[in-house]
């Protein structure tokens, strides 16, 4: 049965909700949906954050579910549509039993496996952006589920960064965890492709990389580039839409030609040293690192994404042929015959606020991909001051999780 979404932007809070709620209530009445939701999720952007917990109190109050998760972003997504510096808010109604999630904030931290409860395999996680030290809460928080690994991302707003989690709460780190029970897919679209191949930092100063395996830096990224010599200004544009993807051993270097792995992070170049050939990023290289010049462009973006949803797609009809060879030899037959939809609940897609629309090429552009390679599944979601995928802080990125049908449950 798929969750239910609805959203809005109505200049004030509580005509949204009550708009969104009227969405939830026909949602209901349909006989593919959930009939007992217990879960939410709540995205709302900056406008609405001062009234985060009067929100919460209407949400369970006018829909009967106790738990919720969320946070602020300075945009959010629901279905087909991205929401960005306006008032809005989405929200994602979701069936999945006790025993499998578990709702933790800094007040009520997660807990280990116990009577009515699983334990952890993974968890959605929203994080304040000013929290020091988040990489390494980020690392914590995932040795704390099975899998070692986790998804979300930080909060994003010029104004108050106010998360969500069976209340409203600043700082740190929040969200729900899930059993192994609960089915999912998903993955990481970091948006850019190589213009050259990896190498290792064998000199560096602070942020500043002066040799890549024994040759001058800032010579290997011109050769990357197609370029014989640096002519400033007339390099600038490209410069600023070349990337420094740093990898912390030889893992990355025999990946696909187009393709940036999850052990990347991706990193902006900030300057050059003309005079000692180096090339300065916002990041902090070491010596063995692997590094590859990278572009971000509309191009590459919309290729990633693609090939992130690909990927997604398969797996969820992998998993439904298994299911249906498992069944009686009759549901067996139909093992690769076609099928409508794809066996999915729904969708949390998490964004880089330097993404969105206008990245893809037009507005709500980078939801109309997903839609597109996905079909209409309920989807929610905001953009990020950071992306969280499996024990790392990411940026730039997309973070896709999409909940597939489980019949144990």
């Amino acid at each position: 049965m798929r969750f239910i979404t609805a959203h809005s932007s109505h200049t004030h809070w509580t005509a949204a909700l009550e708009q969104a709620l009227a969405q939830v209530a026909r949602a209901r009445a349909q006989p593919d949906t959930i009939a007992r939701p217990n879960l939410g999720i709540v995205y709302v952007t900056e406008a609405f954050a001062p009234a985060a917990e009067a929100l919460l109190a209407a949400l369970r109050s006018r829909t009967g579910v106790a738990h919720w998760v969320g946070g602020v972003g300075v945009g959010i997504a629901a279905d087909g549509k991205e929401y960005v510096d306006q008032p809005a808010l989405a929200l994602m109604l979701l069936q999945i039993p006790l025993r499998d999630f578990r709702v933790f904030s800094g007040l009520k931290p997660l807990a280990p496996a116990s009577t009515g409860w699983r334990g952890a395999e993974t968890a959605l996680v929203h994080g304040d952006p000013a929290t020091p030290d988040m990489d390494d809460l980020v690392r914590d928080m995932a040795g704390h589920t099975a899998s070692n690994r986790i998804w979300g991302g930080l909060v994003s707003s010029r104004q108050a960064t106010v998360q969500i989690a069976d209340g409203v709460f600043r700082g740190g780190l929040s969200g729900v965890a899930f059993s192994s029970r609960v089915a999912l897919a998903g993955g990481l679209t970091q948006g850019c492709e190589p213009v050259g191949p990896a190498r290792a930092i064998t000199r560096c100063t602070q942020n500043v990389i002066y040799a890549l395996d024994g040759e001058p830096a800032l010579g290997l990224l011109l050769q990357d580039l197609g370029e014989e010599a640096l002519e400033l200004p007339r390099l600038a544009p490209r410069l600023r839409a070349t990337l420094a993807g740093l990898s912390p051993g030889v893992a990355e270097a025999n990946l696909m030609a187009r393709h940036i792995g999850a052990e990347t992070s991706m990193r902006h170049l900030i300057g050059v040293d003309p005079s000692g050939h180096g090339v300065a990023i916002a990041g902090s290289p070491e010596p063995g690192m692997q590094l590859r010049f990278c572009r971000r462009d509309v191009d590459a973006a919309r290729r990633d994404l693609v090939r992130l949803c690909a990927e997604v797609r398969e797996e969820l009809e992998q998993r439904r042929e298994a299911r249906m060879a498992s069944m009686l030899p009759h549901a067996a037959a139909n093992v690769g015959a076609p099928q409508r939809s794809l066996p999915a609940r729904g969708a949390v897609y998490i964004s880089c606020t330097g993404r969105g629309g206008a990245h893809f090429g037009g507005p709500s552009a980078e939801l109309a991909l997903v839609r597109q390679h996905l079909g209409d599944l309920p989807l929610i979601g905001f953009f990020a001051a950071g992306e969280i995928a499996g024990d790392r802080l990411y940026g730039y990125t997309g973070v896709l999780t999409v909940f597939s049908e489980n019949p144990a449950m």
